[in-house]
């Protein structure tokens, strides 16, 4: 057959027509699977699926119309119709493309403004295997129990966090919700996450009363309901047993060493118990004053039980943070960091916060970037869902320069941990660090959405202004995040702005300040330092920056990249301390 008698045959047999009205149903079904289904939160893989099909559907058209011939007497073979001359001649295709053209166009307009009106919440699809533990119900006649509902909620997730199969969401982001609350789908898509344990905790005594429930939060559907009364001492058993039927009932796949973990019994003292549980309740609230009432009462519990591992390792991460919070020196703090990890883990060596504790003191305090990436990677193996460790992990990684990872890292941990305002605010600092000051600027605004009373927030987004040349703009943004000028990073942050704008007066009026809280607390010299260079005076600041190496400030550990401190590079004093911090450590 020649190529003209080829294309007049498949004009005779309708090839064609069957390929335009194929294309026009196949896009009717497309739009209505691309833009309908989404709608009706049909998921992702089925709208591929059926546009795979049409594709598949076309070529089956295709030789199905070469082959078959529509009769007035029914579908024939091609070549049993040409012998009989029965060619229909119906129009009948042509309105089937026209009405499919029609109805595709209104389908195509429908989902572009259905798409704009639902553009502020776009939809995601939530993992199966995702859970957030909200908090508990203290239904004890004593509120001063309250700590002691928290303490079942956080244990129960620490339990579930083991589980790698498991997606569990922190407590930081579950602690802004109520317990039983009345938009569960919502709450459930603002923390990414299917499935909600509702909870609550009644203790009289040595009696208590734990009363849970597991919900599928996107169809409001119980899957799980159990009440335990159990003696204060069954507690943990109760805890575990929990842990394990959410597990069993999400369809999570548990690991020897995970089932081993999930139903451990940290200690047996019911007092040495409750005091730990005070000191993670002191611990949540991050102030210096309450940092030091959660490394009481650690000790007290350590008293009661010497062989309570998770006091040893609630006190290494209560000193890990001490000099951050201008609590003591890292001098002072860190060797107790490393003694309580080391005895910890000593004592339990699956636990995963002890080796997060060490990894920011690696980091932070020896400038070790091999033995803290280590730590926090060993961390992570042990409790996949760790969002601190994850957050924690990116300062290491910083420091050698590896910022894709780091950002990646910080990301994970805003997954685990979505509504924590300072896991947010790592992502924009790291955003800083890497002279990315747009996404800073962008994931600084994000953090600020969530609370925008936040200082360190509105204080990177004033970095990122400063950094970008919009100095009067970060100026104003310093001033509002300094506020009352408690936060003595912030304070130094617009020193060194003002420094750099010339309103010398003032920043020497923080400088002041800052030397002046030298004599009651500790103050970096790091900090001293920026105020120092936005001052223009680079030998005091190397001065200052010098000193902080021997006291083991913390901020040097980024000295590389620091925008901060972009004023000093070249300078052989500057290169030879940088290179002492970031030289990988003999081991």
């Amino acid at each position: 057959m020649s190529e003209r008698n080829f294309f007049a045959e498949l004009k005779r047999r309708n090839v064609y027509k069957v390929a335009v009205a194929y294309a026009v149903v196949g896009w009717l079904i497309a739009q209505i699977a691309t833009q309908i289904f989404p709608f009706l939160e049909i998921p992702n893989w089925v709208v591929r699926l059926v546009i795979i099909l049409i594709a598949i559907g076309f070529l089956i058209a295709l030789v199905i119309a070469w082959a078959f011939e529509a009769t007035p007497e029914g579908i024939k073979r091609t070549e049993v119709a040409d012998a009989k001359q029965e060619h229909s001649r119906g129009k009948t295709w042509i309105y089937v493309a026209v009405i499919g053209a029609a109805i595709s166009v209104a389908l195509f307009f429908f989902g572009r403004y259905t798409a704009g009106n639902n553009a502020s919440a776009p939809r995601t699809e939530l993992p199966a295997k995702s859970i957030a533990v909200l908090p508990f119900d203290n239904l004890s006649r004593d509120p001063d129990n309250a700590f002691f509902a928290e303490g079942v909620q956080d244990e129960i997730l620490t339990r579930l966090a083991k589980v790698a199969d498991l997606k569990v969401i922190a407590r930081t982001s579950t602690q802004k919700f109520k317990s039983a609350p009345e938009n569960l789908p919502d709450i459930a898509k603002q923390l990414g996450a299917m499935n909600i344990l509702e909870g609550s905790v009644q203790k009289a005594n040595d009696q208590v009363r734990v009363n849970v429930q597991l919900i599928n939060a996107m169809t409001n559907s119980h899957l799980w309901a159990e009440i335990y009364d159990r003696k204060l001492t069954d507690i943990f058993a109760v805890e575990s047993d929990i842990a394990k039927t959410i597990a069993d009932t999400l369809q999570a796949k548990l690991s020897g060493s995970e089932k081993t973990a999930i139903s451990k019994k940290p200690t047996t003292n019911p007092e040495a118990y409750e005091l730990y549980l005070k000191g993670r309740f002191f611990w949540n609230k991050r102030t210096p004053a309450d940092m030091l009432k959660a490394a009481d009462y650690y000790n007290q519990a350590i008293a009661k039980d010497p062989n309570y591992a998770l006091a040893y390792a609630g006190l290494a991460e209560t000193y890990v943070l001490f000099a951050d919070y201008g609590v003591s020196s890292p001098e002072n703090s860190v060797p107790q960091v490393k003694a309580a990890a080391t005895k910890a883990l000593s004592l339990d060596n699956a636990l995963a916060e002890p080796h997060a504790a060490l990894g920011l003191a690696y980091a932070s305090y020896d400038f070790d970037a091999a033995k803290s990436v280590a730590e926090l990677e060993r961390a992570i193996q042990l409790n996949p869902n760790y969002a601190t460790a994850h957050q924690w992990l990116n300062r290491p990684l910083q420091m050698i320069g590896e910022f894709d990872r780091a950002i990646a890292e910080a990301k994970r941990a805003i997954e685990l941990d979505p509504l924590s305002l300072i896991i947010n605010y790592n992502l924009a600092s790291t955003y800083l660090d890497a002279h990315r000051f747009d996404e800073a600027m962008a994931q600084s605004r994000k953090t600020l959405e969530i609370e925008p009373g936040f200082p360190v927030a509105r204080a990177s987004l004033a970095e990122a202004l400063e950094f970008k040349g919009r100095l009067p703009e970060a100026i104003t943004e310093y001033r509002k995040a300094a506020g009352s000028g408690d936060d003595l990073t912030i304070l130094a942050q617009l020193g060194q702005a003002l420094g750099r704008g010339g309103q010398r007066e003032e920043a020497q009026q923080i400088l002041s300040r800052l030397l002046e809280k030298t004599r009651s607390q500790y103050v970096s010299d790091y900090l001293v330092a920026i105020v120092h260079l936005g001052l223009g005076e680079k030998k005091h600041a190397m001065d200052d920056l010098e000193e902080g190496f021997f006291q083991h400030a913390s901020e040097l550990f980024l000295i590389k990249y620091d925008p901060r401190l972009d004023d000093l590079r070249g300078d052989p004093r500057f290169e030879a301390l940088a290179q002492k911090i970031v030289a990988p450590k003999t081991q």
